[in-house]
């Protein structure tokens, strides 16, 4: 019976049907849903190349491909995971989801850009399919000069492809900046905000001021391949550090255009598990835009190598231990908000619990490879590739997966298995550590990153982080499997299963296609909602009516 309620309540799934109803919405859930299975399938295939990578480390001599098409898959596995799954991830899905939601919102502020995004989104993917198929890319993800300047492949399509996936990116940031500004919910002033909502406007203030610099880049390195202008290649008088300068000015902000997003999530998630108002909201609030202005001075650090001037190296080196403080400050008011905290231990909370873990291993390393005279003995070694994953994956994956455990039953109005989805947390954590810790212990023997064959004194250490990797791969199609099947077998849920309060869990599960049936007045603190609700120029609050309050009681936290 409860099942046959849930397929006749009007929701944003069953509101219209018919693929031209999903292909042309303007609803900002269902582009954030088909963002989510776009998305999804480019992390398949990402994860698919990972595992082939790792395969053939197994053994010093050839496995399964030889050097040319090893080059290959690990450009494109770093192409892919970074510029179609983790940058787009969370803030297109999530955001894209529930942002709105959050700060009481009927949609974003500009709809029809919010399609685009997802259809210029597409179009970029679509040149990165094509690159793969059509001779691939093995210059590295980062596609340094003057490999890609002078190699073959299909460099021109691959950066093309991801110059395109940049409009979507600005598109979406441009949107999120204009529906936070004007859209919140009456009441709900900027210190009411989500905690979530905060990591979202940091994070589309850096897509918004950083992606063009790639861009620009991206078209120059295009214009020297076709028309032979040197720009960057030193053979024809370019410079290929500026290249460096260039790429990476962009690529550490997007180092926190993939996480801000995650550390927003772990504070909904912690302050909700918990049961315990975040502690210390302004700080993390005002950390968030802390690390976006930071994250604009510390591109140096990944040249200490390059040649560049002491003085510059010694700043950059600075700069790096600096960005650290904000970072700081989130992990401790999270680490205070479950003190003496009624924790309960659900999915969402264990990944953000291996979020804490993991991001605190991949920061500290971090600030390690800040140091000059660390990081020239551990530049290009697995030290690095290690710390980029705990900080990536250990960092953003997990608290992408929170999240999407979190609001699962929100978005489908079903609930997962949570004994799978225990299991599958611990499965991954104990894969992730075997994988990248081992190459901890590669890096600081000197196990250069990126080679096909190696010395045999790094064979067990590279078995052992091979069947890590296939461990993580276990859990992750466990994972896919209690997430479909909660879609249509799950056993449906109410409103708010968890007890939160943030306004996205006052409406239905899954929500109605216009978000809200009354408009929210928020009254109290971001994690405390009285809620008032407009009706029909009416006022009503816990569904009594009441007189309209004044504009001084609205903005009065209780």
């Amino acid at each position: 019976m409860a099942k046959d309620q849930l397929n006749a309540q009007k929701n944003y799934l069953n509101e219209q049907k018919g693929i031209k109803s999903w292909l042309f919405t303007l609803d900002h859930k269902r582009i954030g849903i088909m963002y989510l299975f776009a998305i999804m399938f480019f992390f398949f295939i990402g994860g698919v190349m990972a595992l082939f990578i790792r395969l053939e480390l197994i053994r010093p001599e050839e496995i399964v491909v030889g050097a040319d098409t090893y080059n290959q898959l690990f450009t494109l596995h770093g192409a892919i995971m970074i510029f179609l799954f983790i940058v787009p991830g969370i803030p297109a899905i999530m955001g894209n989801f529930f942002l709105p939601l959050m700060i009481g919102a009927k949609d974003v502020a500009f709809p029809r850009l919010n399609l685009a995004s997802w259809y210029v989104y597409i179009l970029g993917s679509v040149f990165a399919i094509y690159s793969i198929m059509n001779g691939s890319v093995d210059t590295g993800w980062t596609f340094y000069t003057p490999y890609s300047s002078d190699t073959g492949g299909a460099v021109i399509s691959m950066t093309l492809g991801i110059f395109i996936l940049g409009f979507s990116s600005i598109f979406t940031g441009i949107n999120f900046i204009v529906t936070i500004h004007k859209l919140r919910a009456p009441g709900m002033t900027w210190f009411k905000l989500p905690l979530f909502a905060w990591g979202t406007y940091a994070t589309a203030i850096i897509q918004v001021l950083a992606t063009p610099v790639l861009g620009i880049t991206l078209l120059l390195l295009i214009f020297e391949r076709v028309m032979g202008i040197g720009i960057f290649d030193p053979a024809m008088g370019g410079d290929p550090v500026l290249y460096q300068h260039f790429f990476w000015f962009y690529s550490h902000p997007a180092v926190y255009i993939m996480i801000l997003p995650a550390m927003g999530i772990i504070s909904e998630v912690i302050s909700v598990f918990s049961n315990k108002k975040i502690f210390g909201y302004k700080p993390i609030a005002f950390s968030s835009l802390g690390i976006a202005l930071v994250s604009f001075l510390v591109w140096g650090h990944h040249m200490f190598t390059s040649g560049q001037s002491e003085l510059a190296a010694m700043i950059f080196s600075f700069l790096t231990f600096l960005v650290g403080i904000p970072s700081g400050i989130k992990m401790f008011n999270w680490m205070a908000t479950i003190y003496k905290g009624s924790v309960s231990f659900d999915t969402p909370m264990l990944y953000a619990l291996s979020f804490l873990f993991l991001f605190g291993i991949g920061g500290f390393t971090g600030i390690m490879l800040g140091a000059l005279s660390v990081d020239v003995h551990l530049h290009d070694t697995y030290f690095v590739v290690a710390h980029f994953h705990y900080v990536m994956m250990g960092g953003t994956v997990m608290g992408f997966l929170a999240g999407l455990h979190y609001w699962w039953p929100k978005m489908w109005g079903r609930m997962y298995s949570e004994y799978w989805a225990k299991l599958t947390v611990a499965v991954i954590f104990i894969g992730f550590n075997m994988t990248f810790f081992t190459q901890f212990i590669m890096g600081t023997k000197g196990m250069p990153r990126r080679y096909h064959s190696y010395v045999d004194q790094f064979q067990p250490l590279h078995a052992f982080s091979s069947v890590g990797s296939f461990i993580i791969g276990m859990g992750f199609f466990i994972m896919a499997a209690y997430l479909l099947h909660a879609m249509f077998r799950g056993k449906p849920v109410g409103k708010n299963p968890w007890g939160a309060l943030t306004l996205e869990w006052i409406t239905s599960s899954p929500p109605h296609h216009h978000n809200f049936e009354r408009t929210p007045l928020v009254t109290d603190g971001p994690y405390d909602y009285d809620r008032i609700m407009v009706e029909n120029d009416k006022w009503i609050y816990k569904d009594q009516p009441v007189e309209k309050p004044d504009e001084s009681q609205e903005k009065v936290e209780h």
